[in-house]
């Protein structure tokens, strides 16, 4: 059962009909735990008792870190300050002890084939490879492990920052596995969640159209652009050997829209579905490339991986506190490791590596900006936005390539032909002529429409701040979920981010 299915159709009204008939707090949120075991045993069943026990174990650190300390009146301020020193150090082990734990289930089940591969190509030790096959072969990583672990971490670092542990199991483990962020995100903190898992208020009217409205938003995202660019895509870099420079270049403008459309229609349905539960889930994407510069491209996409990394990786590395070659050594830190955390691959390091540079360099640019006369009014002019915005995405679309080639085999490949090759006739033959009836210009021109109808979007919304009224919203609703049912590819193809 995957989102946009009839089965996850059937499956949230069913939900949705018994939830929603029950008023007791308790019975609610255990039927949402069933639901959401239910849907994950659909997919991975024989996962279920890990994520489980993760989120047990988590539960109970968190229980034990957030526990005041105990205290004995009788004694005295110096014995008292070395009792807190020594309760402060049993939560700092904890909290190590619960990160090291979630760390250890993420490499094992998804970083242990890479790192025995890469040892056998550094050190030719074969057995090592050997490893690695075993484990690519007979340990499948969970489906939203990344997503899943990278909350636990969330919640025992909030906890022992200060914030109260949750000391309701059911609300906590259905939070856990909530089961429309449970694959893909987004990656919400517990305490975001909190407020509403104690109220469950139904959704009033104009909620359940937005509900609707999302999904509907996310099917046509997701059915009617992302599946049918990813025929162009998947073809275009299953042959790399014969596509032409200008080929592989549209290809990877494609794909830059394709895990858009995929990923941002994949939160458009969670959020929907959960608002129809009575619950807000955080946004994910705010017109990401629409954006002048790195830093802000980042605010806004992919904004809860985004929230993350700067509160829990670049904030304790210093941030910005520091001088700047520090600064720009924590971008790039952290960047790197938000590559390493999507997959293994050599790939999503240099995927990693090139945005840690740019935000590096977006940094020292601005450093300097603010000090030149000429800078600062020249990049709030319209050729310097245009110019900002040109380098920005030129910098995102070329860093996809690394993104969806991993492999160093393969990105090298489109490396040596992204200039001056010219495409096999057959390439031009069998992608544009056959499957897509289209040639390449008309293609190009289509994509270009795509970003257009993006920037009106963003006009409006921004600049004329214009919004559909719920009535409106209601009577679109059915016609874009039967545009994306008809005009759907006949084959539904996973959510791109169901690998991660």
């Amino acid at each position: 059962m995957t989102l946009l299915s009839i089965t996850y159709g059937i499956f949230l009204l069913s939900i949705l009909g018994i939830y929603w008939t029950r008023e007791e707090r308790s019975l609610r949120l255990g039927i949402l735990l069933a639901a959401s075991l239910v849907f994950y045993s659909s997919l991975q069943i024989y996962y279920v008792p890990l994520l489980v026990a993760i989120a047990l174990i988590t539960y109970y650190m968190g229980l034990a870190i957030g526990a005041p300390a105990p205290l004995d009146w009788q004694i005295s301020d110096a014995e008292w300050q070395f009792a807190q020193q020594d309760w402060n150090r049993r939560r700092w082990k904890l909290l190590w002890t619960g990160i090291v734990l979630n760390i250890a289930v993420l490499l094992l089940f998804k970083y242990v084939p890479f790192l025995l591969t890469t040892t056998d190509e550094l050190f030719r030790v074969p057995q090592a490879q050997t490893g690695a096959d075993w484990f690519s072969q007979y340990l499948i990583a969970p489906l939203g492990l990344s997503y899943f672990v990278f909350e636990c971490m969330a919640y025992l670092i909030d906890v022992y920052r200060g914030e109260p542990a949750s000391s309701n199991l059911l609300a906590f483990t259905t939070y856990k596995l909530f089961f429309p962020k449970l694959l893909s995100g987004p990656i919400t903190r517990f305490h975001f969640l909190e407020n509403q898992l104690k109220e469950l208020r139904s959704p009033r009217l104009d909620l359940v159209i937005e509900g609707l409205w999302l999904i509907a938003c996310g099917a046509v995202k997701k059915l009617l652009i992302a599946d049918h660019l990813a025929t162009y895509v998947n073809l275009s870099f299953a042959s790399i050997e014969r596509a032409g420079s200008g080929d592989l270049w549209l290809a990877t403008f494609a794909y830059g829209l394709q895990l858009y459309f995929d990923f941002s229609g994949y939160v458009d349905v969670a959020r929907g579905s959960a608002t129809l539960l009575g619950f807000e889930l955080p946004q994910n994407f705010d017109f990401p490339y629409m954006t002048t510069s790195i830093a802000d491209f980042w605010r806004r996409w992919h904004m809860s991986l985004g929230s993350w990394l700067r509160n829990y990786l670049y904030f304790p590395l210093g941030g910005s506190r520091k001088a700047l070659a520090r600064t720009c050594l924590n971008l790039l830190i952290v960047m790197i490791i938000a590559g390493i955390w999507h997959n293994p691959g050599w790939g999503f390091v240099i995927w990693g590596a090139i945005h840690g540079l740019a935000l590096a360099g977006h940094r020292l640019a601005d450093t300097i900006g603010k000090r030149s006369p000429f800078w600062k009014p020249f990049w709030a002019s319209i050729p310097g936005t245009l110019l900002a915005w040109v380098i920005t995405h030129l910098t995102v679309f070329f860093s996809w390539i690394f993104f969806r080639l991993p492999s160093p085999q393969d990105f090298g490949l489109v490396m040596q032909r992204l200039f001056g090759q010219s495409a096999d006739v057959q390439f031009a033959q069998r992608i544009y002529v056959e499957t897509l009836q289209l040639s390449r210009g008309q293609l190009t021109f289509i994509l270009c429409s795509l970003v257009g109808a993006m920037a009106g979007l963003y006009w409006i919304r921004r600049g004329a701040k214009l919004q559909l009224n719920w009535p409106i919203k209601s009577f679109l609703i059915p016609v874009l979920l039967y545009l994306a049912w008809l005009l759907a590819p006949s084959e539904s193809l996973p959510y791109i981010y169901f690998d991660f």
